[in-house]
């Protein structure tokens, strides 16, 4: 048992550190002495020159561009949550006809690659009268075929009990979701928030397409002209993916726990959360 449970602790620490090495080294890149990412064998050790970071931030209204995109990022964060665990609890509490037929429209929608939905959604935003606008950017966001699905299997797996107890006290459909399933709810809900944020945070194709003014542009599309620009300083490029994705996580770090017992499926976990 003892040997297994090294392997595992060693396992996890061999997953961990492949998926935070990638931010340790834009870190070393942006505060390393110039040209050191080059050397070979690399440097490992930041050295903690802030001047890159400092000349990256001036550089740009980085301000205006973390507003716009944090807010875009609420704003869906806020929509898919809202709109998912409805369509959520309609789909596993609610009987009426054509609920299979939805169901297996869903699950088509969520099997369809994203690029081969540019075009149609193109046609659909350019007949609105909605390009060069932030609806536009994250009107593909709104609808989560994967975040309604997984509201269902965990509305469907609440005890009835639970719902009965609650008609019996005079709780409606809504109070009953509001006051008893979503906040059982709260791991699921912090996994799909962070999804969305993810989501709207990284966007970076669908807004390069339908907006051209940087004043609306999310960040990822403002780093892709700024490595235009300074496509040969790693230095400074490192320092703006820094700046890029350190809200992210933080947010992560913050919502970690939910995360967790949405995972695991602990209820308690994500209540005490």
């Amino acid at each position: 048992m003892r040997t297994g449970r090294v392997l595992q602790l060693g396992l996890q620490a061999a997953v961990a550190t492949c998926f935070f090495f990638p931010l340790y080294w834009m870190l070393v890149t942006a505060t390393g002495p110039r040209g050191s990412v080059y050397r070979i064998p690399p440097a490992l050790t930041p050295h903690f020159d802030l001047r890159p970071l400092l000349a990256v931030w001036a550089a740009a209204p980085w301000l205006h561009y973390f507003a716009n995109t944090a807010g875009m990022t609420l704003a869906t964060m806020g929509w898919v949550v809202g709109s998912s665990a409805l369509a959520g609890y309609a789909l596993a509490e609610g009987r009426f006809r054509g609920r299979e037929a939805l169901l297996l429209t869903l699950l088509g929608a969520a099997m369809v690659p994203e690029q081969a939905l540019l075009v149609p959604r193109y046609l659909v935003v350019h007949s609105l009268g909605l390009l060069n606008t932030r609806l536009a950017e994250i009107l593909p966001l709104l609808l989560n075929s994967f975040a309604v699905l997984l509201y269902r299997q965990f509305f469907l797996a609440l005890p009835t009990s639970y719902r009965d107890a609650a008609r019996l006290d005079g709780c409606g459909e809504f109070g009953y979701l509001r006051h008893i399933a979503m906040p059982l709810a709260r791991g699921i809900t912090s996994a799909v928030a962070l999804l969305a944020a993810v989501a709207a945070w990284n966007m970076f194709q669908w807004p390069l397409i339908v907006t051209d003014s940087r004043s609306i542009q999310p960040l990822e599309v403002i780093l892709a002209h700024f490595s235009q620009t300074y496509q040969s300083d790693w230095r400074r490029m490192a320092s703006a993916q820094l700046l890029a994705v350190g809200p992210l996580v933080l947010f992560f770090a913050f919502v970690r726990r939910q995360i967790m017992a949405a995972v695991t499926g602990d209820v308690d976990a994500g209540l005490a959360g």
